[in-house]
């Protein structure tokens, strides 16, 4: 079943990846939630080189990350799960609660530590806000936060699949919490209560300081609520907040060097 998993883990989250972009890429052509201000075009050749270059570094610099790292783990007997006895599917329930936790607290670390908000903030000077902000990520961001899940994966000892699982699952609500389509207001208020929806999330990217320290959750919402920084609504609302990072809101903002050399710049 490991070896699998192992290698079949490429595959598996490629295929998810592509059919989770496909239906949500649809869903905002056919009923956006906000005007884009520059050329989609433009900002996807960026964003999705970016994300590119992300899985080349991560394969590169970490070879056992992920499912590997957890089929490492089991075989050296390390983690609190090699060392207990839990039925497979508490295991990785348990892994898949404390991986989005994890994420939660990377997350706020990235916004309160000023040289890991240089990479990070990247991620938050796309000034639309589409699918492919969720994969908008600085490289050296996201290879920092494969060496956090690596040391995660190492304490607690998961499943291979529950590390696939987790992955996929963060991947997709990344793209999922960071779209452009519209979602009716019941509907919104009723999915809040177990996954962070587009307009949850989307107050995080607000060019106020004050809401971009609020709604850091990927996956679940629970912990927003749970540790103060949630935010139901911004202050002017949807249609007229403003996005992005004071002084990073030009035509720089979408153009790939720039990106890459941007934690450079105060």
């Amino acid at each position: 079943m490991n070896s699998f998993v192992a290698d079949s883990e490429s595959a598996i989250r490629l295929g998810v990846f592509l059919s989770v972009l496909a239906v949500v890429a649809v869903l905002e052509h056919c009923s956006p939630r906000r005007r884009l201000n520059h050329s989609k075009g433009r900002r996807w050749l960026s964003n999705f080189s970016i994300s590119v270059c992300n899985t080349a570094l991560v394969k590169a610099v970490l070879p056992i990350a992920g499912v590997g790292a957890a089929i490492y783990a089991g075989g050296q007997g390390w983690g609190l799960f090699n060392l207990l006895s839990a039925p497979a599917w508490f295991s990785i329930l348990v892994f898949l609660i404390l991986f989005d936790l994890t994420i939660y607290f990377q997350h706020r670390l990235f916004h309160a530590v000023p040289v890991l908000w240089r990479l990070h903030r990247m991620h938050h000077t796309d000034v639309d806000y589409d699918v492919s902000t969720g994969i908008r990520f600085h490289p050296l961001s996201i290879l920092l936060s494969s060496l956090i899940k690596l040391g995660l994966i190492l304490l607690i000892g998961p499943l291979p699949v529950a590390v696939i699982l987790a992955e996929v699952l963060l991947n997709a609500t990344s793209m999922f919490n960071h779209s452009n389509f519209k979602i009716a207001g019941n509907v919104d208020r009723v999915l809040r209560c177990f996954i962070v929806t587009p307009d949850m999330h989307r107050v995080h990217h607000s060019v106020n300081s004050a809401e971009h320290r609020r709604n850091f959750g990927f996956n679940f919402p629970w912990w927003d609520r749970l540790f103060g920084t949630y935010k139901e609504q911004p202050r002017l609302g949807h249609d007229d907040m403003e996005l992005g990072v004071t002084g990073f809101r030009g035509r720089n903002s979408i153009k790939l060097l720039h990106l890459l050399v941007q934690p450079l710049q105060k």
